[in-house]
């Protein structure tokens, strides 16, 4: 059998195609190699390629996949092989030896974020507050240096230092909810994101209802929100009713007081003051 593999040259702190090539260990079948920032049209690609498709990465590279291919019909069966440093998807739906693994049925009906009057598709969520924080520092330590970034560090030093909460506006449904000191409000179609943190635990990405969660972490100090932090990646924050509210809905806005980092799967925006998500 013969794969064509996509992979990211700058995942995996720039190992991308080093760690795709591991898959010749794996299998035995015919690979070709491309890399996918080469790709000009997907659409003339998908017309010219009938082998399945290995997207080798992590949730940066699944991103760019789908925000390229999302208004195209292929038939070709995509497969995923987890290579990246941000592996949320891969937490919330592999397997633990990480062979590759078809992924279509999660690729289908993903719901869209809306900001600065651009549409983008996500496959894990969209991180607004301490969350788009985080990612806005990490990406200011990736151009420093190389080393690995750790994302649970920067969020405790900004929860103790740096980040200021502010209050907020949501919308869910049309239903309209006010918060003060607002440290985040991230909106999952997974349960997963910050590397491995388990956000929104009862989220089905796979729900036929195609319904997202929005969670709002809210109102406390820096030290009752920081002893709650942890809770997060047993996804035990939830049972902290004085502090969480966890909405479902299919078109959500959240209004910020002031312009906040913003992530989407990973990919950092600045100075947002709102987004919007719907479903349907």
């Amino acid at each position: 059998m013969k794969y064509c593999v996509l992979y990211n040259p700058f995942s995996g702190n720039g190992h991308g195609r080093e760690e795709a090539e591991n898959l010749k260990k794996i299998l035995k079948d015919e690979l070709k190699f491309i890399s996918m920032p080469d790709i000009s049209d997907f659409n003339s690609f998908f017309k010219k390629t009938k082998e399945d498709i290995i997207i080798c990465g992590g949730d940066g590279t699944l991103n760019y996949f789908i925000n390229h291919t999302n208004n195209i019909d292929y038939d070709n069966n995509i497969l995923y092989y987890s290579t990246g440093t941000g592996n949320d998807f891969y937490n919330d739906v592999g397997d633990n030896n990480k062979f590759p693994f078809n992924i279509n049925k999660y690729l289908k009906n993903l719901p869209i974020v809306t900001v600065n009057s651009k549409d983008y598709c996500f496959l894990n969520g969209v991180g607004y507050g301490i969350d788009g924080y985080c990612c806005e520092e990490g990406d200011r330590l990736k151009k420093k240096n190389n080393k690995p970034v750790n994302y649970t560090s920067i969020a405790i030093k900004g929860l103790l230092y740096k980040y200021k909460p502010c209050d907020a506006t949501i919308y869910v449904d049309g239903e309209r909810y006010d918060f003060e000191k607002v440290w985040l409000a991230p909106t999952m179609n997974g349960r997963f994101y910050g590397g491995g943190m388990m956000i929104a635990p009862n989220q089905d990405r796979l729900n036929s209802e195609h319904k997202v969660t929005i969670v709002v972490m809210y109102g406390k100090g820096k030290l009752q929100t920081l002893l709650a932090f942890p809770s997060i990646f047993k996804g035990k924050h939830i049972e902290k009713k004085n502090m969480i509210k966890v909405f479902e809905g299919y078109n959500i806005k959240v209004e910020f007081k002031r312009p906040t980092a913003l992530q989407i799967d990973g990919e950092t925006f600045t100075g947002i003051t709102e987004y919007t998500v719907n479903t349907r």
